[in-house]
């Protein structure tokens, strides 16, 4: 068995079937040790992922149903829900208020309850959840549902209001945050007000390009650790180790 390195990357919301070179991109992410939530956008490319995810050692495919993407594919709720036995890690799911996916928002909620009622009947999932501006809708289901009492939720990208941060750490929810999100007033803000042992970190690659001159790649956090340590006025270590410390704790329990 490996000994696990406390200063290992964790990369807790990528799309690795998007990147350029899929094989390659979870070939890495294994070689760096990276603990990697690798999620689908569709319930159709979830055994693909899967299948590639259980020839290594640190990536855990999830089973998604992205809500930009329900407008064209709501009757896919129903794999969805055949397949959710046989994961335990859901992502991507949620809601998603923007502009050029508004319309289909009704749906979207539609679809996120059926999901996340299955997810509490079976239980025991680790559920990556997707919020553009409807992180009020996206708790409101998740305390319906009553999904946080017996699985972990990892809010992705939690762009929300002081008020709303407060409300997803009394629900006992996790934040998973990435360099850009941090450059911005708002995101700068969630560190000030989550735990730390509430944080791990994420790329959302291949989507994430903060720096001019390339994309975030998966396995790539060593931004995002840099701005959690100095917001937080901790060591760069220090940070690694915590983050490190959450995520095995989330995916052994």
């Amino acid at each position: 068995m490996e000994v696990e390195n406390g200063s290992d990357p964790v990369d807790f919301h990528c799309h690795l079937d998007l990147c350029a070179d899929m094989q390659k991109a979870y070939t890495e992410c294994d070689r760096m040790r990276c603990i990697t939530l690798a999620v689908t956008t569709t319930p159709k490319a979830f055994a693909r992922n899967n299948a590639m995810a259980k020839r290594t050692g640190h990536v855990h495919a999830a089973l998604g149903l992205h809500p930009q993407l329900v407008a064209q594919r709501a009757s896919e709720i129903t794999l969805f829900e055949e397949l959710a036995a046989t994961s335990r890690f859901i992502g991507e799911i949620g809601l998603d208020a923007g502009r050029r996916f508004y319309p289909s928002f009704d749906r979207q909620k539609h679809v996120l309850e059926r999901a996340l009622n299955r997810c509490a009947d079976l239980g025991d999932k680790v559920i990556s959840l997707h919020s553009v501006r409807a992180a009020k809708h996206v708790l409101d289901a998740v305390e319906r549902t009553g999904v946080h009492r017996n699985c972990r939720l990892v809010l992705h990208w939690f762009n929300a209001s002081n008020s709303e941060i407060g409300r997803a750490i009394d629900l006992g929810c996790l934040f998973s945050v990435n360099e850009q999100m941090l450059l911005s007033p708002r995101g700068k803000a969630l560190l000030g007000i989550v735990p730390i042992a509430r944080l791990l970190t994420e790329t959302d690659a291949p989507f994430q390009s903060p720096r001019n001159d390339a994309s975030i790649l998966p396995g790539d956090l060593a931004g995002t650790i840099s701005l959690i340590a100095n917001a937080l006025n901790k060591e760069p270590g220090e940070v690694r180790r915590r983050i490190r410390q959450t995520a095995t704790d989330v995916i052994s329990q």
